[in-house]
């Protein structure tokens, strides 16, 4: 293997600034910046969260970091450890098709945390969430070319984690090499095909690939010393001659329903035949599912706790179809024994179609039929997710996608308030921003 270490990754990480950025890449940035919110939000409810809090309170220090929904302080660590079990707890954060997994979740804790530990601008952090994006996922396809195996949101977390808290932390190059050399050594495996057939909080590793990360920093400006990234070997030089030029957080799509992607297009067509024939949803007796492989793979079980819900294929379908959404009272823990969608599970069939199966993994397709009790059958077109990178997620999309699925946890005002805040670049202090989203939490009865 031939590395050559010419810092072009360590200089774009640490000398872009935000006027450099085009205004297309700017609007996304803000976009992530809501919807990673909107995760965090959802996450701060979850069972998840409430581990990684157990866990952060019980071995790391106390700090001056007030995290998602607590009142309690953290120090960076800490923070990161308990933001990184809220990020992707409810599966509706940003992900990227050809590294089949979920960049935003996996670096929003550290950076988070950086942010807070260093009290930053929300403008500053904006910028540092574009150069993070643009590592990990970088990262990410270079290590499912070079190891030939699907490692998930954990790993590519790790690396775009050591970036942006390199920069938020003030770094040098070669420090922040040293860091991302750590991190991408250190990565989490991650074996995503696990967890999408035996669900559990194991999920994405994103709780491990944020701690990676932020320590990777930890030990570098302890002295911990460690050579050569992945980014740095020859045949991947295509990738940062890229940078500053082709930006990868322009090929995000966003996820509209709390649960895998994989299963999105087949809620869509589900509700597209119903809402198109008028269908009496009591009428179906059979759902006939024509979509990839590795969606017919994801569990079929009935669930018992909402990580088993969301990355499931049956279970979001049937509640899809019963309830017209899926949202955060669609998949948290006691509404999950609801017979009526229990009895629609037992009426899906799934059926691999090559066509689809062929278009995959750079598209997400499905076609659903539903067979009626006096023998009537309808096939739906073939849908594809909404929020992909060609649908141009703009501001407007996102505010809307809040303003749904944080109606449960927001009042209208407190949804507005989060949204005037987070929707244009300032320099309000990343302190000042937790603060006002957890008054916006706290006085609402919540879930």
């Amino acid at each position: 293997m031939n590395f050559t270490t010419n810092y072009i990754l360590e200089n774009y990480i640490l000398n872009t600034k935000w006027e450099d950025l085009p205004i297309n890449v700017q609007e996304r940035a803000i976009v992530c910046s809501i919807d990673l919110m909107t995760a965090l939000i959802l996450g701060s409810k979850g069972n998840q969260y409430k581990a990684g809090v157990s866990l952060a309170k019980s071995i790391y220090r106390d700090g001056n970091n007030t995290v998602i929904g607590l009142d309690d302080k953290f120090d960076f660590i800490g923070a990161t450890v308990a933001l990184g079990h809220a990020s992707n707890s409810f599966d509706i954060d940003d992900g990227h098709n050809m590294i089949k997994g979920h960049p935003g979740t996996s670096i929003i804790a550290g950076i988070l945390a950086a942010a807070l530990e260093k009290d930053i601008t929300y403008k500053e952090f904006l910028t540092t969430l574009v150069v993070s994006y643009e590592t990990a996922i970088r990262s990410g396809l270079a290590m499912q070319k070079h190891y030939n195996y699907l490692h998930s949101t954990g790993a590519y977390g790790a690396v775009g984690t050591s970036a942006g808290v390199s920069r938020i932390f003030g770094l040098s190059k070669e420090q922040l090499n040293n860091a991302l050399s750590i991190a991408d050594f250190h990565a989490p495996l991650t074996p995503v095909m696990r967890a999408v057939e035996y669900p559990s909080m194991n999920k994405d590793g994103v709780p491990f690939g944020a701690l990676i990360g932020a320590m990777a920093v930890l030990e570098t400006l302890s002295g911990t010393t460690g050579k050569t990234h992945l980014l740095e070997l020859d045949e991947f030089e295509y990738l940062l001659n890229s940078l500053g030029e082709k930006y990868e957080i322009m090929n995000l799509y966003f996820k509209p329903f709390t649960c895998c992607r994989w299963a999105h297009p087949a809620i869509l067509a589900s509700n597209s035949l119903i809402n198109k024939y008028n269908i009496n949803k009591d009428e179906i007796v059979r759902v006939n599912v024509h979509t990839f492989d590795s969606a017919t793979r994801l569990s079929k079980i009935v669930p018992k706790t909402t990580d088993e819900a969301q990355y499931n294929i049956s279970f979001p379908i049937a509640v899809g179809i019963v309830d017209g959404d899926v949202g955060i009272e669609q998949v948290i823990d006691h509404n999950l024994d609801r017979e009526e969608v229990i009895s629609f599970m037992n009426k899906i069939n799934f059926v691999v179609d090559e066509e689809i199966e062929a278009r995959f993994p750079a598209e997400r397709l499905c076609k659903v039929e539903f067979i009626l009790e006096n023998g009537t059958a309808y096939m739906s077109d073939l849908f594809a997710p909404i929020g992909e990178a060609k649908d141009n997620v703009d501001i407007k999309w996102i505010k809307e996608k809040f303003e749904r699925i944080t109606k449960p946890l927001l009042t209208k005002e407190n949804q507005n308030r989060i949204l005037s805040l987070l929707s244009n670049e300032n320099n309000v202090s990343m302190k000042k921003v937790v603060e006002i989203v957890n008054d916006c939490l706290i006085e609402y009865a919540y879930i």
